[in-house]
């Protein structure tokens, strides 16, 4: 196993720890991270919801904002389609209680039992019998073009709130909010589905406010040697449109002569401290050009009273997101980056309401293994400390059966009892009983749908058990077969609900992208692939495409349906294209990645913070690796409830002893290295928590001998 420290150098260090008002340690972890551009940085230093994206950069936001107020307007009758998973259900539940709020005439639907992923016929026919007019379809519609051609032709428009991959033909909907989308303008493609929707809500309450569409213009003056520089920005919804920049002489030119004019004709014209803009617009034209400038200085000063008295040239350097900005920001863009935060402030657009609402945001990303980059980052970390203050209804059930309450929730609790728990929801054919539980104001119904969703867990588990010793040997067979390359298992003797759970555990047994597939008794075929060792699935299911009836997902886990006729065809194809199949640093030892090399005296507690500060860890983002040298083993056990596979070491750090596991490690004792012994180790450090109380620990990836006592 090879240990890679990445050499950067200590300038680099030196100017993120200046730039971004960080210590060395962390400086040092990004810049190895390759977290060295303060965008990226920003993700992990902060965690205010101001520096999410705003919703309004998807360039269908406003059709789809603009829709559903229509229809709550008029009091149609709107249909919300979800999806089976953690995802579709989070998103479902918070699209119908923001909906609700609004007063809007809604319903909710997923697929129930066995029907198939995606908005359905059915559906579609049974709103438009309900005289329904309005589809809004979350986690899923981007690959429904045939059914919402068919609401079309009853008069139903369709909204889509997804993230799945387009495929090469949309659908005719009324609006496609897709961070995927080529056109989608948006500045990061790796939103959840509930996120995606959790940004249309936000839209949503902004469009009810007076500002919403109102074009806004922020200009500012300042000096610059003989001359001055005229800036302005038109801003509509809180996004930037149009800017301009004009360095003017006084007396040299009218205004006629500059873009001005045309640029700041018929608009609402904002400034910071209007007299002394005043003034020196009449220096530069004179008395006869008049400004009908609003002063902003007194309003914002209302709202956020500390900024009241700076002017705009102290502000922007006090700016906290201009220090993230690629470019040093100049004093407009300070003006319009306050004045988005006096926006969000006054009309309270990231309040109690939705810090709750991110509890599920952040079960959703997790569940769906969206990479933890970009505002995913503060998505998680908010959503998940709103969780560990109060979990809410419905959530806390779940915590409750689980034993959690009371403990840290952190990104492995709710990947390992949480979201398997919802997800058998959807896999035993009821997704709609989490719903329920998490739409519930009932105490004591969420008591009765919670001990369900725990059973239908446990009913899941026994079934995913019978399926392994059906799907495993299939799958072993056809190892060779598909040039050691894929492995599939097609059979009629597991539930469809599992297809997705056996196959990423084929996928971890054979390192392989699996494909598992279920034979069902309506003609149909249904199958779930996962990917291994960093295989991009459009590689398979491109070549396949015209056999199936539908499919779509993500790069590394997807699903898809067919007719039974065309199965053996579809495993013939996926034969001969296993054999192009390559993997990411095919033939290269195993390599763990070191964030920092640690001196004794930084290993004590205070660690911990550190190992805090990148959280949440999981997809893309891997918990901070540290290496120390020449610690002593002041004690070795040999743990394992039935095998005796690991160890619970002490290490001798100097002033500290650190309890640590070392996991499938206890073979090397005695053969690698015995008590008495100094390593050097890798590890991650975190909490052990036992009888009550926290102690930090290490968890060790690798160690090598390097002297004895």
């Amino acid at each position: 196993m090879k240990w890679n420290k990445k050499e950067i150098g200590r300038s680099l260090i030196k100017e993120l720890s200046s730039s971004y008002g960080c210590d060395a340690l962390t400086a040092s972890i990004l810049a190895r991270r390759g977290v060295i551009e303060g965008p990226d940085v920003l993700f992990y230093l902060e965690d205010d919801l101001r520096y999410l994206h705003n919703p309004f950069l998807f360039s269908a936001m406003e059709d789809a904002v603009d829709r559903v107020l229509d229809a709550r307007e008029e009091g149609e009758k709107v249909l919300i389609f979800g999806d089976r998973d953690v995802d579709g259900i989070t998103s479902t539940t918070l699209l119908y209680t923001a909906l609700t709020e609004l007063g809007l005439d809604v319903s909710w639907r997923v697929p129930q039992g066995d029907e198939s992923y995606g908005l359905s016929m059915d559906a579609v026919d049974q709103l438009a019998a309900d005289s329904g007019t309005l589809i809004i379809t979350v986690d899923c519609g981007i690959s429904c073009i045939k059914e919402i051609a068919h609401a079309a032709e009853l008069g139903i428009d369709v909204i889509i709130l997804d993230h799945h991959n387009p495929q090469e033909t949309l659908p005719a909907a009324t609006a496609i909010i897709n961070p995927k989308m080529s056109d989608s303008n948006y500045p990061f493609r790796d939103l959840a589905g509930c996120a995606v929707v959790w940004k249309f809500i936000s839209a949503l309450r902004f469009g009810l406010l007076d500002i919403y569409k109102q074009q806004i213009c922020l200009l500012h003056v300042r000096p610059a040697n003989e001359s001055y520089v005229i800036e302005a920005i038109k801003t509509v919804n809180m996004c930037e449109t149009d800017r301009i920049s004009e360095t003017i002489v006084p007396g040299m030119v009218s205004i006629t002569q500059t873009r001005l004019l045309p640029f700041l004709q018929g608009q609402q014209i904002f400034v910071w401290d209007e007299s002394a803009q005043q003034k020196q617009l009449t220096h530069i034209f004179g008395k006869g050009v008049e400004f009908n400038l609003l002063d902003l200085r007194p309003q914002i000063g209302s709202v956020i009273p500390q900024v009241k008295s700076l002017s705009l040239l102290k502000l922007k350097d006090l700016s906290r997101i201009g220090r993230y900005q690629q470019k040093s920001i100049g004093e407009l863009e300070g003006f319009f980056n306050l004045f988005i935060s006096f926006l969000q402030r006054k009309n309270g657009l990231y309040g109690k309401r939705e810090t709750e609402e991110l509890q599920l945001v952040a079960l959703g990303t997790l569940a769906d293994l969206m990479p933890l980059k970009n505002e995913n980052r503060i998505l998680v970390r908010r959503g998940l400390a709103a969780m560990n203050e109060k979990p809410r209804a419905g959530l806390s059930e779940l915590l409750s059966r689980q034993n959690l309450l009371g403990k840290k929730i952190g990104t492995q609790e709710l990947a390992w009892q949480i979201s398997p728990a919802i997800n058998a929801t959807g896999r035993m054919g009821n997704p709609g009983l989490a719903i329920r539980l998490f739409l519930s104001t009932d105490p004591t119904e969420r008591t009765a749908l919670s001990a369900e969703v725990i059973q239908l867990n446990t009913d899941r588990k026994q079934m995913g058990s019978d399926g392994w010793t059906v799907v495993e040997p299939l799958a072993r067979e056809s190892f060779e077969r598909f040039n050691s390359k894929l492995v599939v298992a097609a059979t009629n003797l597991v539930h469809r609900g599992v297809t997705g759970i056996m196959a990423n555990r084929l996928a971890n047994c054979f390192s392989v992208p699996a494909i598992v597939i279920c034979i069902m008794d309506d003609g149909s075929a249904v199958g779930s692939i996962r990917s291994a060792r960093g295989f991009h699935l459009d590689g398979l299911l491109a070549p396949c495409a015209d056999l199936f009836t539908d499919h779509g997902g993500h790069a590394f886990a997807a699903g898809f349906s067919l007719p039974q006729t065309k199965l053996e065809q579809l495993v013939s194809r996926l034969e001969r294209v296993s054999q192009d199949i390559t993997f990411e640093g095919e033939g290269n030892d195993e390599e763990i990645l070191v964030d920092a090399e640690l001196p004794h005296e930084y290993l004590q507690a205070s660690l911990l913070d550190i190992a805090d500060r990148f959280e949440p860890y999981g997809e893309d983002n891997e918990p901070l690796v540290f290496l120390s040298r020449k610690m002593r083993v002041i004690s070795a056990d040999i743990m394992g409830k039935t095998e005796k596979q690991h160890l619970k070491l002490t290490l001798d750090c100097g002033t500290h002893k650190w309890p640590a596991i070392f996991w499938q490690g206890a073979e090397r004792l005695g053969r690698d290295f015995s008590v008495g012994d100094y390593l050097d180790a890798v590890f991650n450090v975190n909490r052990n928590c036992f009888n009550g109380s926290v102690t930090p620990q290490m968890i060790v990836k690798d160690a090598k001998k390097t002297g004895t006592a």
